[in-house]
């Protein structure tokens, strides 16, 4: 009997506990309800209606529903009501900071700053020395949108703490959100020497946060005062050459660097990856002056930078030559280069790609094409070279086997290297080298049938070049079956690809000579505009472009020399608003041109749209 008494106990008790969680979780459901309600009434701008729900629910639970009855008092300016639930609330719970903090709160929107300040400044006088405390209270005074205040509990924090470097992350969060450009600098450059693998952030995080040349010279004050007080830190000059790369002083920034180089008495890589840098900025003459340095402090075969430094030095001068107008004895100098660091390091797998660019010199600036063909060939007999470098020699052979009047060993290696590299941009530009041989020694019809596959090419600018020579063989294959005049101008095209623009002006000028009335008029004005852009005379260029677009503006030219015009504009003559519009001019007019999509970018990236990606 005790036993069934104390089972029928048990099945009462269970039965009283399953009605109060079902009562419970009634009384949740509806609240939650509730809120959704709420939200839906501050929704549709019934105010009254989602605030008599928020003050039912608070009446309810206190505690869990104040944050979001409080508030939606502050936005509807119920700045009293606010005031008196925050009370109400520290009296029922002194000291909690929650409370508090909401209660300044509504002083502030009331205009009470004096009384707001007076409680948060007696908060930070009791904040306890408790790390993960200061980090709470901090927090709420942020989630108050209270930035100003969050800072100063960690500050506070920092000084009951005894530790100068605590919540150095939250402070530099609160100082970028706050955008206090001074603060920010100061947290970091005390920050970054303990902390060296954040200096990429924070170069990206000052990039973001300085507005103009002002604040970067602010940092270069603060750097060199840091540095004097303490030139062992090595962050400080680093972090000064980035300042001086920003602002484009690039001898300034090498300077910078080549004196912690040799303070260090390292062996140049950084000095290696910073002329990297200035060559990509067109800084030419700074970076050969660091890549000279590099290479006086000596090597041999086995130093990798004292030999890629050589490499790329010999790199940048010829950028620098081929970047504008250049002399035969600039050529001649920078041949000798190349040939004085292969014979010192040698014709091997590490210099294959010496060997490729001194072909390329030898073949297009100095026309010594047997030189180019032997070197070229050497290289790829190499073993043990990437195949996307052997790749690039065998196409740069195949063309040099096609100026040397060697289509069909040309041809071989294109083909060759289409079938080695399937399904690939190397594969693509190798048959539409192919193709171009064709059209270069007037097989018309073969061309144009590789030239179609390449229509559907993923590289963008070989699709675009498949295309164009497509319709132009298609077009006056169509006025003149014969092709006897596309014939000259195909011929005229290789003396341009050759780098020989006075034989290709000649070429080209006999054409209505020998064929007056023939429906090249447009293509001979594109290809004397190329031949004048390859010899870098663009304002002459720009006159001939203009006549594409004017007196040409539905024949196949037409959008490719308006978007050529923008692009001198922008990036040779640094006319922007011009530029702008002939980019217009391809969206408004040729909106189905495959250079649309550039256009609209850089149209974008002129007017100062943030996003120039959309």
């Amino acid at each position: 009997m005790p036993a069934l008494l104390n089972y029928k106990e048990i099945m009462k008790r269970l039965y009283v506990l399953m009605l109060l969680l079902i009562i419970g979780s009634t009384k949740l459901f509806a609240q939650n309800n509730d809120l959704l309600l709420a939200r839906q009434y501050t929704a549709n701008g019934e105010r009254q209606k989602a605030l008599d729900i928020y003050q039912k629910l608070f009446k309810q639970d206190g505690e869990t529903y104040f944050q979001q009855y409080f508030n939606t008092l502050l936005n509807f300016k119920k700045y009293d009501d606010a005031e008196i639930i925050a009370k109400k609330m520290l009296r029922k719970y002194p000291g909690n900071n929650e409370y508090t903090i909401a209660l300044g709160s509504a002083y502030t929107q009331q205009g009470n700053t004096a009384k707001a300040d007076a409680l948060y400044n007696d908060l930070i006088k009791n904040l306890p020395a408790d790390q993960n405390a200061i980090a709470g209270i901090a927090s709420q005074f942020y989630q108050s949108a209270n930035a100003d205040y969050a800072i100063k509990i960690f500050l506070q924090g920092r000084k009951l703490l005894h530790n100068e470097s605590a919540f150095a992350f939250e402070l530099i969060t609160l100082y970028r959100y706050k955008r206090d450009k001074e603060e920010l600098t100061e947290e970091y450059l005390n920050f970054l020497p303990t902390n060296p693998v954040f200096i990429s952030q924070a170069e990206s995080t000052l990039a973001n946060v300085y507005e103009g040349p002002e604040d970067y010279e602010m940092l270069k004050v603060a750097l060199l005062k840091r540095i004097q007080k303490d030139p062992q830190q090595i962050i400080y000059p680093n972090l000064l050459t980035w300042q001086y790369l920003q602002q484009k002083e690039y001898d300034m920034a090498l300077n910078q660097s080549l004196a912690l180089s040799r303070r260090q008495n390292d062996d140049g890589s950084a000095i290696f990856e910073l002329c990297r840098t200035l060559v990509a900025n067109e800084a030419y003459d700074a970076a050969i002056r660091g890549y000279g340095y590099i290479i006086g402090k000596g090597g041999d075969k086995d130093n990798q930078n004292y030999i890629q430094a050589k490499v790329e030095l010999i790199n940048t001068k010829n950028l620098k030559v081929t970047s504008g107008k250049y002399v035969q004895a600039d050529l001649v100098s920078l041949e000798k280069d190349y040939i004085s660091l292969l014979d010192e390091v040698g014709r091997n797998r590490s210099t294959v790609f010496a060997m490729e660019k001194l072909a390329n010199l030898q073949a297009f600036k100095l026309h010594k094409l047997k030189d180019a063909q032997a070197l070229l060939e050497s290289a790829i007999a190499i073993q043990g070279v990437r195949p996307a470098l052997i790749a690039a020699c065998k196409l740069d052979l195949g063309d040099v086997y096609l100026l040397n009047n060697q289509p069909w060993d040309a041809t071989l290696l294109y083909s060759q290297v289409e079938k080695d590299n399937p399904n690939s941009s190397i594969a693509q530009e190798a048959l539409l080298r192919n193709a171009k041989m064709a059209y270069y020694t007037g097989d018309f019809n073969w061309a144009r049938r590789q030239l179609d596959i390449l229509k559907a090419a993923t590289t963008q600018l070989i699709a675009n070049d498949a295309l164009n020579l497509s319709l132009l063989i298609s077009d006056n294959l169509h006025a003149d079956s014969s092709g006897n005049a596309l014939k000259i101008y195909s011929r005229a095209d290789l003396l341009i690809f050759a780098e020989q623009p006075e034989k290709a002006v000649m070429t080209l000028d006999s054409i209505d000579k020998k064929y007056p009335g023939n429906a090249l008029e447009a293509d001979i004005l594109m290809a004397k505009a190329r031949i004048l852009i390859q010899q870098k005379d663009f304002t002459n260029a720009v006159i001939v472009l203009k006549t594409i677009e004017e007196k040409h503006s539905y024949d196949l030219w037409a959008d490719d020399a308006v978007y050529m015009l923008g692009d001198i504009y922008d990036t040779k003559l640094n006319d922007a608003n011009i530029a702008k519009t002939y980019y217009q001019k391809i969206i408004t007019n040729y909106p189905a041109s495959l250079w649309i999509n550039d256009a609209r970018k850089r149209f974008r990236v002129l007017r100062g749209d943030k996003n120039d990606a959309s």
